[in-house]
């Protein structure tokens, strides 16, 4: 059984301070700003740090209040504003909110949730966090408008919001905002996204830097930076842009997934020496059999459906019947049918029953109904008694914008922002990238990632900016502990060598 909360006052000293409330347009949500003082302790060193609970207000060309945009930000107490490097850190979707990332990275409170198990139901377990980056940078976690305590009032419109371009304009907005109102103009600054977040950040670092905001570096967590690559529409033979290069890339998921679960033929091995394997098979006998279409041999489709087995798990017969063609949402029904489980797509450690046996995908990821409660929960407790902040909105986790979203980028689609990236490092060469990714994640596949970023035409000497880490976790790296420690080191060391490029 899982730990009730554990007593607040004991490991947080909470003193709540006056802060004077921004005006407030009409209609807009009444609340003021919470800051609370509290103590972090990391590796036997206390850090006195401040948190703010608030809102930041977006405004059209008539200096009108079109957003509210709601934020969390943690900073270190008693270090020199002027020179303290401040991160950015956000959630994707489209539309979801940044409670994922607040409660479950490296701001100084997380919540303890089930690592490739069921989270067990309230109450959840809060506890300080023993990763958390706060020696390193202060933090401002901030939810997209109209998600989270965020919202669009009267001088704003949804379509201002819900599209490639105008998010990005948003968010530029709040970053400027942010830095001008707590003097944080002359810090270090760093862009954290997650997921759709991603693309925002390769967007966000080179709108920034057009508008003279300088940006020291850029985490990226599961990337989607080119949708041509890996988007569900493009698992055909016959789509524009992505045609096979989807079953290519998902394919070293797989089998990650399938060695994970001991499904895989054969004695078992490492995932470090089966995945070089896969990733090779995939970029050269796969992918040149899948483009020679009807005009594959015999005996080389015989071939590859055998190493598709030994690297998937699924049977031989499955794979003929699928013409060597097997999008990640089947495999993940399709590896243990007989018993009724299907594998997460964010995570494909965790796994679920499905009722409709002969479904070819799952009708939930098995993810969300793991760790959903325990994170909206633990976050409204966290944001309005522990910080303090006195509201009645709704929280709002994910809203539904997919359908509504605005894909075009300058015009164009596929969205497609690793061309922004690229534009980003070449107007600062100084510009790091740390690329963070789970080997277990269906939803931005790790070998995507890598076939990305190793195609942003980049000089040599600006292409060593790209780092990575890679992690025996999934989508959410930080759900698995390990994993999160290690993400933890990584980025320590990423950090340094981030402050002092180009002295």
């Amino acid at each position: 059984m899982r730990d009730a909360f554990l007593a607040i006052a004991a490991v947080v000293l909470i003193a709540a301070a006056p802060a004077a409330p921004s005006p407030k347009p009409s209609g807009a949500p009444d609340a003021a700003d919470a800051v609370t003082h509290h103590t972090l302790t990391l590796s036997g060193k206390a850090y006195p740090y401040t948190a703010r609970a608030g809102t930041i207000d977006l405004q059209n060309e008539k200096g009108a209040t079109t957003c509210r945009m709601f934020y969390t930000a943690f900073t270190l107490d008693g270090e020199d504003a002027r020179t303290r490097p401040v991160t950015f850190f956000y959630n994707g979707g489209p539309g979801s909110s940044t409670i994922w990332l607040r409660m479950g990275s490296f701001a100084p409170m997380r919540v303890q949730a089930g690592d490739a198990t069921p989270t067990a139901n309230a109450p959840f377990t809060l506890v300080d966090n023993q990763y958390s980056l706060l020696d390193r940078t202060d933090m401002v976690f901030v939810d997209a408008p109209d998600t989270g305590f965020s919202r669009i009032v009267e001088a704003g419109k949804p379509s201002d919001f819900f599209g490639v371009d105008n998010d990005v304009k948003a968010f530029a907005q709040f970053a400027s905002r942010y830095v001008s109102t707590f003097g944080r103009w002359n810090s270090p600054k760093f862009l954290f996204g997650e997921s759709y977040g991603t693309p925002r950040s390769a967007m966000l670092v080179n709108a920034l830097q057009r508008q003279g905001v300088g940006i020291n570096g850029v985490v990226l967590l599961s990337s989607v930076l080119d949708f041509s690559l890996d988007w569900d529409v493009n698992f055909s033979p016959t789509a524009t842009g992505g045609g096979d290069w989807g079953y290519v890339l998902y394919l070293p998921t797989e089998a990650a997934a399938a060695w994970y679960h001991h499904a895989l033929p054969g004695p078992q091995t490492t995932l470090a020496a089966l995945l070089p394997q896969v990733e090779n098979f995939a970029m050269n006998e796969y992918l040149n059999a899948l483009a020679q279409g009807s005009n594959l041999t015999p005996r080389a489709y015989d071939d590859v459906v055998a190493k598709l087995h030994q690297y998937t798990g699924l049977p031989e017969s499955y794979i003929r019947l699928s013409n060597l063609r097997v999008p990640y949402w089947r495999f993940e029904t399709e590896l243990f049918r007989d018993s009724g489980l299907m594998l997460g797509r964010y995570d494909a450690r965790y796994t679920s029953y499905t009722l409709d046996r002969v479904s070819d995908r799952p009708d939930f990821d098995a993810v969300d109904s793991a760790i959903d409660a325990a994170f909206v929960g633990s976050g409204n407790y966290y944001m309005r008694q522990v910080l303090g902040y006195q509201t009645t909105l709704q929280y709002r986790p994910t809203i539904n914008v997919f359908q509504k979203w605005d894909w075009k980028h300058n015009g164009n689609l596929p969205t497609n922002s690793a061309q922004d990236l690229a534009a980003a490092m070449v107007f600062n060469p100084n510009l790091q990238v740390f690329s963070a990714n789970g080997y277990y994640d269906f939803a931005t596949p790790f070998w995507a990632t890598v076939y990305t970023l190793n195609h942003l035409m980049l000089p040599p000497k600006l292409q060593q900016n790209v780092s990575y880490g890679f992690y025996e976790s999934g989508h959410m790296v930080y759900l698995h502990p390990e994993a999160l420690a290690q993400f933890h080191t990584d980025l320590e060391a990423w950090y340094g060598r981030a402050l002092n490029a180009g002295r």
